[in-house]
């Protein structure tokens, strides 16, 4: 829809793309900070998950361009291509992206687990949060930009076909499938669905439904995607393998989440056991 530079300061130029990465970031840690002062949540952890989120961001594009840059090199190979290379300039994968975040994130809360103990419980709840909204709002820079579209109804500006938008694409501009859009909707609907049920029914279980209901609503869409790497196992695009990947993975997500919520109940009672018997023995001293 807007390829093309929205702002040109001399050499920098601003593209609807990458402000709309920019906003889904901001709101990202924005949702962070406010939902763990609802939640209760210290400022402690909050600064952990801040500054574990930021690297997680870092490496998380890092990992969408090498999970991009491997389905190529195995394409290429596929394909017969001489001498095939990886390459980390191939494009990035939102799928490969969210899946090293996620995973470099789990990694350092049980990496610093002793200085902060049960950090996955308390600040995994409101995480899945933050990736949706930053994750609505990078699909909205995809339709800007044009890419990771759907099929192409009609190459004829005066012939519009209903459910399409007229953009620039794979093939030149025309009317597209805008599968961008569909999946943004719908991450901004999980997002309104997932934030009610994490603040007023204190959700423990966000990051299990975000990868399994991601996951089944990439699956579909991507039957309406024009996706130009084609199959990769039988009939399925990569995105589809991939997806199914999530629906997998968000079966042991959620029993992992709940061994932790487990052990943190258990913590608490504990906890609250041993001050209750401190107070009776200092009442105790106390009348003698």
């Amino acid at each position: 829809m807007l390829p093309y530079p929205i702002l040109v300061l001399g050499d920098i130029k601003v593209y609807m793309y990458g402000l709309m990465i920019a906003i889904g970031i901001l709101c990202c840690f924005f949702v962070l900070f406010e939902y763990s002062k609802r939640l209760g949540i210290s400022n402690e952890y909050v600064d952990f998950a801040f500054y574990t989120g930021l690297v997680a961001i870092i490496i998380g594009f890092i990992g969408s361009a090498a999970w991009q840059g491997l389905f190529n090199y195995i394409d290429d190979v596929k394909n017969g291509v001489s001498n095939p290379k990886f390459s980390l300039q191939g494009g990035i994968t939102a799928i490969g992206g969210l899946g090293t975040g996620a995973l470099v994130y789990v990694i350092g809360c049980l990496a610093f687990k002793k200085k902060f103990p049960f950090s996955l419980t308390k600040t995994v709840t409101v995480a899945p949060c933050c990736m949706i909204i930053a994750h609505a709002f990078g699909r909205l820079g995809c339709l800007f930009s044009g890419c990771c579209h759907g099929e192409l109804l009609s190459s004829v500006h005066s012939e519009y076909v209903f459910g399409g938008i007229w953009m620039q694409g794979t093939n030149g501009w025309g009317y597209y499938v805008p599968t961008q859009l569909y999946e943004s909707l719908f991450l901004f609907t999980l997002f309104g669905v997932l934030s009610y049920l994490v603040l007023a029914k204190n959700f423990k279980y966000s990051l299990a439904v975000y990868v399994g209901s991601y996951g089944i609503w990439r699956f579909i869409i991507e039957f309406f995607r024009a996706d130009y790497r084609g199959s990769f196992v039988g009939a399925l695009s990569p995105s589809q393998t991939q997806s199914l990947l999530l629906i997998v993975l968000a079966i042991p997500a959620f029993f992992v989440m709940r061994y932790f919520v487990k052990k943190h109940e258990e913590y608490l009672a504990n906890t609250v056991a041993v001050a209750q018997t401190n107070d009776g023995v200092v009442t105790n001293e106390n009348q003698e």
